[in-house]
């Protein structure tokens, strides 16, 4: 019988045959954490009391406290260091970036079973890799061991066709998937993508794809290796890693799901993620600040977007437009390419690589009744630091069109 790619990977990594339903323990290449949850694994490493084995195939990031604003996270975040240090892991501080962003610029590789102590490890899908997210309990065994237990998961395909419009992208298409499926409509499923849309799009549309598939409950998401893959791969100096996956023609499928390209621009409302409706139901909503970056929106590409769209123009008078490169890799390459200065001359700010506001501990927290229209992956209540607020999600393109107009706006107009 044929195998998913999901069902592939755990394969090789368990050493043995299996399929959707079926508990394995499987070796894994990549385990990461940031500042938020390894100071919880590395303190239930110190209760058990036992030797890390897979030191070297460990990452640690400080992103999401990037610089720390308070005592409290700059000690977690020496914790860090130390015990990077004592195991021999990789160490990514302030300023080095976003987690999954460079995990995916670095370490992860086609192939690879990619565990992480964030819901959004899922990212590195794209790369063709099974990648999910834990506890930080589950990590901790996972460092200790260098192994862990899994359930294969069943796994959906998704089929997607056609050319994707003007002034729509990749972020609106995942916007519109997750608003049809619902918040847990691929509960602990695998999401497979398919179709001539997946084909055609790039590394940087299908990264922030992957990493929102956790937002309809799926456990990965998952693309097949390609040109596309080892271009990238190529500019990241790593083209050797690059490896074919590919599920196999007659592999089973617990769903097969069919969607279009031709789309609007999408907006996901307050304060869930598939609260999804076209950007027309919304326009005019007063906003008081814009958000463009974050491990799903803050690659170069996007960066790209948000400056030649501002190129002679100007940011509202009433908005605060944050821009975050997700890598030092990013950052370098944008203020290089004068895409920062660009940012800049429009009234931009432009913050150090890392999380930003999108978690809600600085550099953005929002105040009462205040409105932000963001490209991060997340808009429940509470997110950027006040349940007072209220965050709607969209593409960079409507981000920079929102910033521009002081109101939500269709990002056709500035294109």
């Amino acid at each position: 019988m044929g195998q998913t790619i999901a069902e592939k990977i755990l394969s090789e990594k368990s050493g043995k045959e299996v399929y959707a339903g079926d508990l394995v323990v499987a070796k894994i290449d990549q385990i990461a954490l940031q500042d938020g949850t390894a100071p919880l694994a590395i303190r239930r490493i110190r209760e058990l009391g036992r030797e890390v084995k897979a030191g070297k195939i460990t990452h640690f990031f400080i992103d999401h406290a990037s610089p720390p604003p308070r005592k409290e996270l700059a000690n977690d975040q020496k914790l860090i260091r130390s015990f990077a240090k004592e195991i021999g892991a990789d160490m990514n501080d302030v300023g080095d970036g976003v987690i999954h962003q460079v995990m995916i610029e670095k370490h992860v590789c086609p192939g690879d079973l990619a565990v992480g102590a964030d819901s959004h490890t899922c990212t590195y899908g794209a790369l063709g890799a099974f990648a999910t997210g834990m506890g930080s309990t589950d990590i901790a065994i996972a460092m200790v061991l260098g192994k862990n237990w899994f359930r294969v998961p069943e796994t959906f395909r998704i089929q997607i066709d056609g050319s994707l419009p003007k002034g729509v992208f990749a972020k609106d298409l995942i916007l519109h998937i997750i608003g049809e499926l619902g918040v847990d409509g691929a509960t602990y499923k695998a999401l497979e993508f398919h179709g001539e849309t997946i084909k055609a799009i790039d590394m940087d549309s299908r990264l922030t794809m992957a990493n929102m598939v956790v937002e309809c409950g799926a456990k990965v998401g998952l693309f097949e290796t390609d040109d596309v893959t080892r271009r990238f791969l190529a500019e990241m100096g790593r083209e050797n890693c690059f490896k074919k996956i590919k599920a196999d023609e007659d592999a089973n499928y617990e769903k097969e799901l069919y969607f279009s390209a031709e789309i609007e621009p999408m907006i996901a409302k307050p304060h869930n993620v598939d609260n999804v409706v076209p950007v027309s139901d919304v326009e005019g909503v007063k906003v008081d600040q814009v958000y463009v970056g974050t491990c799903t929106n803050g690659r170069l590409s996007d960066i790209e977007i948000v400056a030649k769209m501002l190129k002679g123009r100007r940011v509202h008078r009433d908005v605060r437009l944050l821009v975050c490169p997700a890598s030092r890799r990013v950052y370098l390459k944008a203020l290089e390419l004068g895409y920062l200065k660009t940012i800049v001359e429009a009234g931009g700010v432009v913050l150090p690589p890392g999380c930003g506001p999108c978690v809600g501990i600085h550099m953005g927290v929002l105040a009462d009744g205040e409105v932000c229209l963001s490209t991060q992956n997340r808009n429940f209540k509470g997110r950027m630091g006040n349940p007072n607020a209220e965050i709607y999600l969209a593409s960079p393109a409507t981000a920079v069109a929102t910033a521009i107009k002081g109101e939500i706006a269709d990002p056709r107009e500035f294109l």
